[in-house]
């Protein structure tokens, strides 16, 4: 099995780089030639099957095999566990030259500079990803960095920043930290393509979306610079076109015309009722979209 890095397909970049920037690892020993490896718990077999079968046509990988480990610090007395590796090649060999220049894993700017994809997010989620809930609402998205320098870090941060509009921060134990709830369904929007079967735990699996509503008195914060004479009429007046905004959502061109929602922090209050029928629309943008009912209300206005 002979390929170069430019043989490979954009598929296989995309996710070699998730892989190796989460589970995945290249080890050599003394005087032999580099192998790609890496290793999920049981529970996750499925997953590492799946990485195989999508990774084996251009590195030669051996199928999972089941690893048992003793261990009496463990409530069982051992942990399971499926551990897959290659075996040698010219591309590992490769793979082992970027990332690992002094035999210690280091990030390929370069190379996620030019390769890195929502595919490989996905797959770097689904390895070293986890979804933070409460009561089925999103709270955070932790990215498990923290194997990787402070400097490395920034450059991840720096580097979905610019991409994606992704606003991640590193916490005190130096993880990838994702907080806004409108960039967190955004995240999600992203990778949800590629997650495999196994790894739904990571994903949002249901809404809580009431419709029998009534009318109701609220209060919208929007921007400066939008001016009514009218608030009550002049805002339902703008909330009919959510029509517009529940279109592209179920259409999936909601996030590519509203990847990032800046925060307004000039804002004139109205106290306004809004209609059972533009109610109901804006509860459930609101819960599948994480923006409040100000921001989508302020976004009908630019319609």
């Amino acid at each position: 099995m002979k390929y170069s890095w430019e043989d490979t397909s954009h598929s296989f970049k995309a996710r070699i780089i998730g892989k190796l920037l989460g589970d995945g690892s290249i080890t050599q020993q003394k005087g032999r030639k580099p192998r790609f490896q890496y290793t999920h718990c049981d529970k996750d077999y499925e997953w590492n099957l799946y990485c195989y079968k999508n990774l084996k046509n251009y590195i030669p990988l051996n199928p999972p095999k089941y690893k048992k480990v003793y261990d009496s610090r463990l409530e069982t007395g051992f942990s399971t566990s499926y551990y897959t590796q290659s075996r040698t090649s010219d591309l590992i060999t490769y793979l082992w030259k970027s990332w690992y220049p002094n035999l210690t894993k280091q990030i390929p700017f370069q190379l996620l500079e030019e390769y890195l994809s929502t595919e490989s997010l996905a797959w770097w989620y689904m390895d070293d990803g986890h979804l933070k809930q409460k009561n089925n609402k999103p709270k955070k998205i932790i990215l498990s960095t923290e194997s990787f320098t402070e400097n490395e870090n920034k450059f991840l941060a720096n580097l979905l920043l610019r991409k994606y509009s992704l606003a991640f921060k590193t916490d005190k134990q130096n993880r990838l930290i994702l907080y806004n709830q409108f960039q967190i369904y955004y995240f999600l929007h992203l990778v949800h393509p590629y997650i495999h079967n196994s790894m739904f735990r990571k994903t949002i699996n249901q809404f809580h979306i009431t419709f029998a509503v009534k009318s109701k008195r609220t209060t919208l914060y929007l921007s400066e610079n939008i001016h009514l004479e009218r608030p009550t009429l002049e805002i339902n007046l703008a909330l009919h076109k959510l029509d517009a905004l529940i279109k592209e959502y179920k259409t999936g061109t909601f996030y590519l015309n509203y990847p990032n929602v800046p925060q307004q922090h000039f804002t004139r209050p109205y106290q306004v009722i809004i209609t059972k029928e533009n109610l109901e629309k804006l509860l459930f943008l609101k819960e599948v979209t994480g923006l409040t009912s100000s921001k989508l209300t302020e976004l009908t206005f630019g319609i």
